[in-house]
């Protein structure tokens, strides 16, 4: 006997409005990518370029999740019975990797730049830094209200804020530059950008790949959910128990429950106590089957162990 309440609908609304404003900011941050590598090129500055380079990966991410929304919004068919959710995932992850390759490059140029840092004109730094900065801040604005439920999307704002204070980074080094010729700020600030993107997309890749692998999410502890649902009236023991996420938005149970005695009433008033608990846990997908006079130990294949 089990229990399946099902729930594969795709989040989000305003799928228009959405993917409109995603294209718009892949545009902007296109445009700005040009002014960027144009005005670091003929200022000498790395730190400008560095910051280029992070926005283009960024208009990258964001036609990314343009595209996994796309294909995320797809329905449930014969060949993806879950759907095709987890695209965005999938997105998300090149994006990390991207962003972490990024960084890695970053801290290799600045740390050969770092021995004979060349001398770099602020007022040109300065100024395209400015515009950067205030792009930076419209596109996060334009992503904000989408990054809530969507890791895709989540990300770019995050970088799209991330952008914003290596902006700033790089003004300030364009300030130290043109008031006590510190060239050695202009490195300085590109070391903090590839360390602000690799920190973003180390967390992102952790996070996509936990899910991608079926991972518990982070906020959920099997051995301290089973002690709850065995605490449960009418419930003898409880097994086999699966707990995992299909996206960041739907997080999915299976498990064994055994009550006390062969009674189909008693049964569905189990059912309902359990998914209660799950729900407390944010679970909405769960497929629960009870068993009578069956104990643990004859169902342990597969199982993580959780004590009582």
């Amino acid at each position: 006997m089990s229990g399946h309440p099902h729930d594969h609908g795709v989040s989000g609304g305003a799928p228009g409005l959405s993917e409109g404003r995603l294209l718009l900011a892949v545009a902007v941050n296109v445009g700005l990518t040009v002014v960027q590598v144009a005005g670091g090129l003929l200022s000498g500055s790395l730190s400008l370029v560095a910051d280029a380079l992070h926005n283009f990966g960024d208009a990258g991410a964001l036609l990314i999740a343009w595209v996994a929304r796309r294909i995320g919004r797809r329905p449930a068919d014969a060949v993806q019975t879950f759907g095709y959710r987890r695209a965005e995932l999938v997105g998300a992850l090149i994006n990390a990797t991207t962003l972490n390759v990024l960084g890695l490059y970053l801290i290799y140029a600045a740390t050969l730049r770092a021995f004979d840092p060349p001398p770099v004109a602020g007022w040109t730094v300065i100024a395209v830094a400015g515009v950067a900065l205030a792009v930076d801040l419209g596109t996060a604005w334009l992503t904000h209200a989408m990054a809530r439920d969507s890791l895709n999307v989540r990300a770019a704002f995050l970088h799209n804020i991330t952008d914003a204070l290596g902006s700033v980074a790089v003004i300030v080094a364009g300030m130290l530059i043109l008031r006590f010729q510190l060239y050695l700020a202009d490195v300085v600030a590109t070391l903090a950008i590839a360390g602000y993107a690799l920190y973003h997309g180390v967390a992102i890749t952790r996070q996509a790949g936990r899910i991608l692998a079926l991972g518990v999410p982070v906020d959920v502890q099997v051995p301290a959910l089973a002690r709850a649902l065995r605490g449960l009236d009418g419930v003898a023991d409880v097994h086999h128990l699966h707990v995992w996420a299909l996206d960041e938005s739907q997080r999915s149970f299976e498990g064994h429950v055994v009550i006390e005695r062969q009674d189909a009433v008693l049964a569905e008033r189990v059912k309902r106590l359990v998914r209660a608990v799950l729900a407390r846990h944010g679970i909405t997908h769960s497929t629960i089957e009870c068993e009578y006079g069956v104990t643990s130990d004859e169902c342990r294949e597969g199982e993580v162990v959780a004590p009582h």
